[in-house]
Parts: structure tokens; C-alpha cells; sequence
């Protein structure tokens, strides 16, 4: 009989829905020496990690797992994350704050205030040109939303290859430049890996032209003494970020002031519990027949 704890700011609701219906092979634990597998926030669970020394698998409830990939932590267990839940979620964010943007409500909120009646040009999204960093199920589902737009979609990964055929094009990491030169809208979704550090930076950027840019995947991957540089020099137009370096985004930083940068906090896409629990079930019954898990992390790779 394995032995399940439970570690997340969710902790309450997801004991609720094991509770309605159990998993078979599982006892719920609230001793840590005593857990074999943890169901985890990232966050939560690392610093607690040497806690835990029967500790066989992890199965974490966010997609990023940076917090549990660092390499002063412990590796000797297996560490699966969530895939597949936040496509839509990514898509709806990237996509509605492009045509709020595009269509200038922001600006018609304010003329509201103002009973101010001044229609503002604009253009279609259509035929521009998005360019989405990484590949995974999250870029590729952007991808396939973005192209019912009518969006040209270039993909840029490690290797140059994928098998999503809503990408027109897909480059390796080595032509980031190329692909940035064509972008109207760039999209980052790439994990926090040791390659991805400061991957959007003055000298990458400078490659854009007047380019909208959304992070939503890692605050690594963007260098943001870069982004002030690029948004001065007017290599991108405006900035949507969901994800940064420190969380929550330190009160002095220079981000809050920028006109030209809108700042979410880390909310693009939300783990649901209830769909964590289905991964997780259909993991723990793998996980107890002894058979591969769905979602494995490459501690290596970083994800």
C-alpha cells in the first residue's frame, strides 16, 4: 500500500475529490516520512523536499516544475507534470489581449469615462505573421487557434521539427534571430531550462519590428533590461507578461509604470483541480501496475 500526501494551496480540494472517489492501492498520509508519492505545487513541496525519505514520485500539479529542477535539490525519485490542460487557456489569453490591443478597446474604456466618441483605424489580424517559442502542447494548440484567424504561425524550437501542421514553419533555436525578423506577434512559451535563460534579449529582440510580445511560458527566458531597450527603441510595440523572474513582481520594478507593458499576475493559465485529479488518477493506477507514467520530467532537460 502506497502512502499519498498531499501538498498544495489547493490541498483542501483535491483530499475533497479523492474523497468521492478513492483511489484503490492509495492511503492518504499526513506524515511526511511515511509518503512514497506527493501531490504537489511545485513551490510548496521543494523546500520540503528532504523531509520525505521514503519519497518515490512526484506528481506535480503545474506544468512548470523550475522550483523542483534546480540542481542544489535531490533527483532521486520520479517527477511527472501537468500536459494537455492549458492550451485553450494560453490561446484565450494570447488571443483576446491581441484583438483588445489590435481593436483599441483599452482606448474606447477610457473615451467611455470621458463620453468621448473618436473611432480610432485598425487592421485584421488576419495574414500576420505569429511566431510561438516551443512547440509543445501548449504552443501547438496556440497554433491551431491562432490559425482559424488566419494567422501565419512560425514555430521555433530545439530541433527545427514538430508535427503540428498548423505551423507554416518551424526553426531551430539557432535561427531565433530569423524567425523574430518576421514576427508580428512573438509568443513565448518555453520552459525554465539552463537554454532558455535570457533568450529574448536586446540583441534578439532588436530583430523585431514593432512586434507584440507575450510571455507565458517561463520569466527566465526574457531578459528585462532587454525588453526596456527594445520597447525604447520601438523593436516591440507593447509587452504582455504573465510570467516574471521574482514573484510577486517587486513594487519598485519598472514594469508597473511602462505604458507600453501590461502586467497579469501569473494567472494566463490556472492548474484546475479537477482536471490534475484525472491526470493523476490515471498516473496512480500506471504508477501501480508499474507501468510508464504520462508526463515524465527529464530532470536533464528541465522538462
Amino acid at each position: 500500500m502506497h502512502k499519498l500526501m498531499i501538498v498544495s494551496r489547493q490541498q483542501a480540494v483535491y483530499e475533497a475529490l479523492l474523497a468521492e472517489q478513492p483511489i484503490a492501492g492509495l492511503t492518504l498520509t499526513q506524515q511526511p516520512k511515511e509518503a512514497t508519492i506527493l501531490l504537489a505545487d511545485p513551490p510548496k513541496i521543494a523546500p520540503l523536499l528532504d523531509e520525505f525519505p521514503a519519497l518515490e514520485w512526484i506528481q506535480s500539479t503545474f506544468a512548470g516544475i523550475d522550483a523542483l529542477t534546480q540542481p542544489s535539490l535531490r533527483r532521486d525519485y520520479t517527477l511527472s507534470n501537468i500536459r494537455g490542460c492549458f492550451g485553450q487557456l494560453i490561446s484565450e489569453y494570447v488571443l483576446g489581449l491581441a484583438i483588445a490591443y489590435q481593436r483599441h478597446f483599452a482606448t474606447y474604456q477610457t473615451q467611455q469615462q470621458a463620453r468621448h466618441w473618436h473611432p480610432k483605424p485598425y487592421n485584421t489580424l488576419a495574414g500576420k505573421t505569429m511566431v510561438i517559442l516551443g512547440t509543445g502542447s501548449i504552443g501547438s494548440h496556440l497554433a491551431r487557434s491562432a490559425k482559424a484567424l488566419g494567422f501565419r504561425l512560425v514555430g521555433v524550437n530545439r530541433s527545427g521539427t514538430a508535427n503540428e501542421p498548423a505551423f507554416d514553419t518551424i526553426l531551430p533555436l539557432a535561427e531565433l534571430n530569423s524567425a523574430l525578423e518576421q514576427a508580428d506577434l512573438v509568443v513565448s512559451t518555453l520552459p525554465a531550462t539552463a537554454n532558455t535563460n535570457d533568450i529574448l534579449n536586446a540583441t534578439s529582440l532588436s530583430h523585431c519590428r514593432k512586434a507584440l510580445l507575450f510571455n507565458v511560458g517561463r520569466g527566465n527566458a526574457l531578459c528585462e533590461t532587454g525588453l526596456l531597450s527594445a520597447l525604447d527603441r520601438g523593436a516591440i510595440a507593447h509587452a504582455f507578461l504573465d510570467v516574471f523572474k521574482q514573484e510577486p513582481l517587486p513594487q519598485s520594478h519598472p514594469f508597473w509604470q511602462h505604458p507600453a507593458i501590461t502586467i497579469t499576475p501569473h494567472i494566463a493559465a490556472e492548474s484546475f483541480p479537477h482536471q490534475v485529479m484525472a491526470i493523476f488518477r490515471d498516473n496512480a493506477q500506471r504508477w501501480l501496475n508499474h507501468q510508464p507514467l504520462r508526463y515524465t520530467v527529464d530532470f536533464q532537460r528541465g522538462y
